[in-house]
């Protein structure tokens, strides 16, 4: 199945929107404990954007591709540091010299 530009402009401005409005209603406290929590679905996008990069056949395919694992590669390894971040808050004292 195939995307024309219109219907693929219509479809990211909308998750663009959806995803804005999710995350502006989310309290600030579970801000952290949410990013920590998907770090499942930022799997899913480096995954989707390898695939979408292995199918690529013209150079701008290519270049978006590229910079499309990139962004979402940079994406998993900052949930994660934010995962070890949270967790090290909730340490005891004596966890650390152990």
């Amino acid at each position: 199945m195939t995307l024309d530009g219109f219907t693929a402009i219509y479809l990211f401005t909308l998750a663009a929107f959806t995803g804005y409005e999710v995350i502006r209603r989310v309290p600030v406290i579970l801000h952290t404990p949410l990013m920590s929590g998907s770090n499942f679905i930022h799997g899913l996008v480096l995954v989707g954007a390898m695939i979408a990069l292995g199918y690529a056949t013209t150079t701008t395919e290519i270049i978006m591709g590229f910079f499309a694992v990139l962004l979402s590669t940079a994406n998993v390894v900052g949930g994660y540091v934010v995962t070890i971040r949270m967790l090290e808050m909730f340490k005891s004292k004596s966890d650390d010299h152990a």
